[in-house]
């Protein structure tokens, strides 16, 4: 038996949707009901009612719930303690956070941090966003760092995680000058000449938000996606390279907007985003670092109280 599985019958115990559950556990809705079925197996017994909508749990189902949530709580509590003992008591608070962020916000962030809240040991795991909302999701750190747009949220239940708006970012199309510090190439391009685009890997979360874009834009934009990456730093060198047209986060690039070594390939398509901080609600009652209370309840004060916003995710 996996923990996994506990995790996803709980998931179903609350929502009574696979299809929610699903995407929640960031699975196809098949492979979720396999492992319900396995944890089912295990049990050897029914633990769902498919016989009706919303889903219901069977007597055993109801029996296994709450036992699975003390489980749950035990499990995370000890891992707690253990990633407390290897820190030695240094009050290292752990943050996942994705690439990108890791390379621009996080930084500057943490430097403001230090002088408005004090010294702050810090861990950082880069990850992409669906890893790092499982590294939160297991407890498997104290804080996750993201990205953030109704278009494509971050989905966590707003019972169990709690979060703050740290700061805002505007993803826009860069290029490299001409020599008389024109744009390249801008956009909307034309169907005859596509602007020489350099893309997100699929699945990327800012390439999901660039898709967006794309899809809201008030004219039809040519491109020829001549290259991808899943880090915005591999497409910010490209660009600089004279490879194509990235949308960048503004942030990524503040240094060569300046030094003219990138422009702006069209103003007027751009989305802006939120960065947030979530953590989990449960984590007060396990044996989360003091560090990381301290610096939460910090921030709380500070960016305001506010529960996760519910919607598709988007990785």
């Amino acid at each position: 038996m996996e923990t996994k599985w506990l995790e996803d019958f709980i998931s179903l115990a609350e929502t009574r949707s696979f299809s929610r559950s699903a995407q929640l556990r960031h699975v196809t809705q098949p492979a979720f009901s396999r492992r319900i079925q396995a944890l089912e197996a295990w049990a050897g017994t029914d633990l769902v009612d498919r016989s009706s909508y919303p889903t219901r749990l069977t007597p055993a189902g109801q029996t296994l719930y709450a036992q699975a949530l003390e489980m749950l709580q035990g499990l995370q509590a000890t891992r707690a303690m253990l990633r407390g003992q290897v820190g030695g008591g240094s009050g290292m608070v752990e943050f996942a956070v994705p690439h990108t962020l890791a390379f621009t916000f996080f930084p500057a962030w943490l430097s403001e941090l230090r002088e408005s809240f004090g010294p702050v040991r810090s861990r950082l795991i880069a990850l992409n966003v669906h890893d790092a909302v499982l590294r939160l999701m297991e407890g498997s750190c104290d804080l996750l760092l993201a990205y953030h747009h109704d278009a494509h949220p971050i989905q966590l239940d707003a019972e169990r995680y709690e979060m703050v708006v740290l700061g805002h970012e505007t993803l826009a199309p860069f290029v490299a000058p001409t020599a008389d510090g024109n744009p390249r190439w801008s956009l909307p391009g034309q169907a005859a000449a596509p602007v020489p685009y350099l893309g997100y890997a699929s699945g990327a979360y800012l390439g999901r938000m660039v898709e967006h874009l794309l899809r809201q834009a008030a004219r039809p934009v040519h491109l020829d996606r001549v290259y991808e990456t899943d880090m915005a730093e591999g497409l910010k060198a490209m660009a600089l390279e004279g490879h194509g047209l990235a949308f960048l986060p503004r942030s990524a690039v503040t240094q060569e907007l300046a030094e003219r070594e990138l422009v702006s390939a069209g103003a007027d398509l751009s989305v802006d985003l939120q960065v947030r901080l979530y953590r989990a609600r449960t984590a007060v009652k396990t044996a989360e670092s003091g560090a990381a209370q301290a610096l939460w309840h910090f921030l709380k004060g500070r960016h305001g109280d506010t529960e996760p916003q519910t919607g598709t995710h988007g990785s």
